[in-house]
């Protein structure tokens, strides 16, 4: 027992000794006399200038180092100066083998660094470049190190503990010559206290960045509350509140302000993150979740809900400093938002009960996405949408409305891309879209489901069907996108759609009525609309069972022809504008932006139509040639009679110019055919007179013969030889 007392004593003494020693040290060596020999030391070892300018102190109890006006220049320029630091470490965590940081303050610091123009950071040369055998030493001690054998990085659970910790007054100057670019960072100050592992400890810090190209500034400010356990694998952040004030050129001179708020964890060992009662904001849009993570790879999971609560679009970017969206309805855009759960199996995440809120449109539905593979699956439906609110205005409201983009929009932009091919060529979808009523270009559209599938550059609309104007349509279409030169093909039923509202709604065209049918079938090539259009072929055929021609009336340009064969003239005033028709049917070969049309057929009152022609999509021109064949009666005009002479004659019309421009003076008389029709109609006088000869001359002969047989052998003989010689005549 005495031989323990001895040690305890002797080891106490020891200590006593050694603190007495460091006490002496302290009071009888002055630091600031080795001063010199510091500065010199650093210039010798490193291309730095260095200045202590200010006082070096330290403290015995807590054992501290504090250094005052340093500071480091390379070649001649301020690299780092630091207006005070102050280190303090608990001496009796020192004698526990327990080191604990009591206080640790950083004031005044500024630091500079920059990038030349070859791409050279001057800290890189705060060392001297190595002689080559001090180079060759490096290299072994590297070798040798990258053998020996690692080093358990386990070890025991860290024991750290910082009273307090302050920085103040921090500057950091950033350039590169390269760029231009520079960037600060000025008024930098953090605030903690009570550090230790496995508890919490507040944390403020305070910063402002500027920026140089493009102007921008950013001044931020977070409040926090911060945890990690001993083994720093298991982090926590609650009572969460940052705040950023961002100006400048992005945000057009505007500020802006973002924030965050609410709790997260992470656990590194066993891959689980958490974010609780989360909420970003940006302006007035805001996002709120609660989000769970398992798995920092490939396959994470994840669990929980996204939400953006509803904002104005258009309030967001007038806040953001970004041009408005002009649209013709400036009460769009106006209420958006988002909704949804998140789940699904690992490494493919799941949105379910998905809503989508577009000012008065509400899409719902679920998607997922593979992580491993880029496949996209979704399933979205719709009820409204009236897609023509959100259109550009007409160039008129735009003229009104901004003439600096009237002038813009004058001027015409080069024709670009319609698809980004090498993101087509890497997307995986499948697509299921519906919606209840859609309004596009003035056009009215119902029960749309659409379908479509992406993969290997491979794009498939299976199915994009719905109600249109009392009937139906059913297309698909394929965009092959493998080469430069994509290859699209087109293939459409339209069953009994009205063509009257349709083409006035899309077109403001009131030419033609009737319950219109079509098939379509066509293939083009290129990834410019003007290159779409020239390079398309195919056929459209179509048939309307009954209609009319509107702003046209056929039956007055026919009766004109006939009027004129008749010798007479017109008097009927009350024509109307329009002429009905059955079956009207034929085919249109697409052959770039001309459509020809040779077999054009129709039957009206009294008439055949018979015509064809070629309707120019790019010139909006239409170019026919029709003709009225005369098969019955068609007016009650005593000038319009039908006499034997123009029986299945053609009355020539043409129809030509600009169809977007309406069909009031589209068709007319065509005089220059009417040539033919008067050979005709000679030609049918000529047979009828020549017919009227034969038949007098047949009456003569017959004559002749009877009255001599009845002189010869009587009245019965006679008649008897009438009839056969009426016969024989026949």
């Amino acid at each position: 027992m005495k031989a323990i007392r001895y040690v305890l004593i002797a080891i106490v003494a020891l200590v006593v000794l050694a603190i007495a020693a460091i006490a002496i040290a302290m009071v009888v060596i002055d630091p600031n006399d080795y001063k010199p020999q510091i500065e010199k030391v650093v210039e010798e070892k490193t291309n730095l200038n260095l200045s202590l300018d200010g006082d070096i102190g330290w403290s015995f109890i807590p054992l501290g180092l504090e250094l005052n006006d340093v500071e480091a220049t390379l070649d001649g320029e301020r690299l780092i100066a630091l207006k005070q630091m102050v280190a303090q470490v608990d001496f009796w965590s020192l004698i526990a083998m327990s080191p604990q940081v009591n206080t640790f303050v950083l004031d005044g610091l500024d630091a500079h660094l920059s990038i030349d123009k070859q791409g050279t950071g001057n800290w890189t040369r705060i060392m001297p470049e190595p002689a080559e055998d001090g180079a060759q030493d490096e290299q072994q001690v590297a070798s040798e190190a990258e053998q020996a054998p690692a080093a358990d990085t386990e070890g025991e659970p860290l024991n750290f503990s910082v009273e307090h910790v302050e920085i103040s007054n921090a500057q950091v100057h950033y350039r590169d010559e390269r760029s231009g670019q520079a960037v600060t960072l000025q008024d930098f100050t953090v605030t903690a206290s009570n550090i230790t592992l496995g508890s919490g400890f507040p944390l403020d810090v305070g910063f402002r960045v500027e920026t140089a190209q493009p102007k921008f500034t950013v001044d931020g400010s977070i409040d926090a509350r911060l945890a990690a356990n001993e083994a720093l694998n298991d982090f926590a952040v609650s009572g969460l509140n940052a705040e950023f004030n961002m100006s400048g050129e992005p945000f057009g001179g505007e500020s802006v302000t973002a924030t965050l708020s609410g709790s997260a964890k992470a656990n590194l060992e066993n891959e689980t993150a958490t974010l609780s009662d989360f909420t970003a904001s940006l302006a007035n849009l805001t996002l709120n979740t609660n989000l769970n993570v398992k798995g920092f790879g490939d396959k994470p999971v994840l669990d929980g809900k996204v939400a953006i609560e509803e904002f104005s679009l258009k309030e967001l970017l007038k806040t953001l400093g970004q041009p408005a969206i002009e649209t013709t309805d400036e009460e769009v855009l106006k209420a958006l938002a988002f909704s949804t759960s998140i789940g699904g199996e690992a490494g493919e995440p799941a949105l379910s009960d998905l809503v989508i809120t577009l000012d008065d449109t509400t899409f719902e539905g679920s998607g997922s996405y593979n992580l491993s593979t880029g496949g996209v699956v979704f399933n979205l439906q719709g009820d409204t949408l009236n897609a023509d609110r959100y259109l550009p205005p007409t160039p008129e409201e735009a003229e009104t409305k901004s003439e600096t983009s009237t002038k813009t929009a004058s001027n015409g932009a080069p024709e670009g891309d319609l698809l980004p091919l090498e993101t087509l060529r890497s997307l995986l979808l499948d697509i299921d879209f519906g919606l209840g009523e859609l309004v596009v270009s003035n056009l009215t559209i119902n029960d749309i489901k659409a379908s479509t599938t992406a993969d290997n550059g491979r794009l498939k609309v299976d199915e994009f069907s719905g109600r249109l104007y009392e009937g139906s349509f059913n297309a698909n279409a394929t965009i092959n996108a493998a080469s430069d030169n994509p290859k699209w093909a087109i293939n459409a039923d339209v069953s009994n759609v009205q063509s009257l509202p349709l083409l006035a709604d899309v077109a403001e065209i009131t030419m033609l009525s009737g319950g219109a049918n079509l098939k379509v079938n066509a293939t083009t090539t290129g990834n410019r609309i003007s290159a779409l259009r020239e390079n398309a072929d195919g056929k459209i055929s179509f048939n309307l069972a009954e209609g009319e021609f509107r702003n046209m009336n056929l039956t007055r340009m026919a009766c004109q022809g006939i009027a004129l064969a008749n010798q007479d003239q017109l008097t009927t005033d009350d024509w109307g504008d329009a002429t009905p028709f059955n079956d009207l049917h034929g085919v249109l070969e697409i052959n770039g932006n001309t459509f020809n049309n040779t077999d054009l057929v129709a039957s009206l009152a009294g008439m055949k139509l018979e015509g064809n022609g070629s309707v120019d999509m790019k010139q909006t021109l239409v170019d026919y040639e029709l003709g009225l064949r005369i098969v019955g009666e068609i007016h009650r005009d005593n000038a319009c009679r039908v006499t034997e002479y123009v029986e299945d004659v053609v009355i020539p019309v043409e129809c030509r110019g600009d169809f977007s421009a309406g069909a009031a003076d589209l068709c007319s008389f065509d005089g220059s055919r009417f040539r033919d029709t008067l050979k005709t109609i000679a030609a049918n006088a000529a047979r009828k007179k020549a017919e009227e000869e034969v038949d007098r001359a047949k009456g003569k002969a017959e004559e002749k013969v009877r009255k001599k047989l009845e002189e010869k052998f009587g009245e019965d003989a006679g008649k008897k030889a009438k009839d056969a010689l009426k016969g024989l005549f026949q």
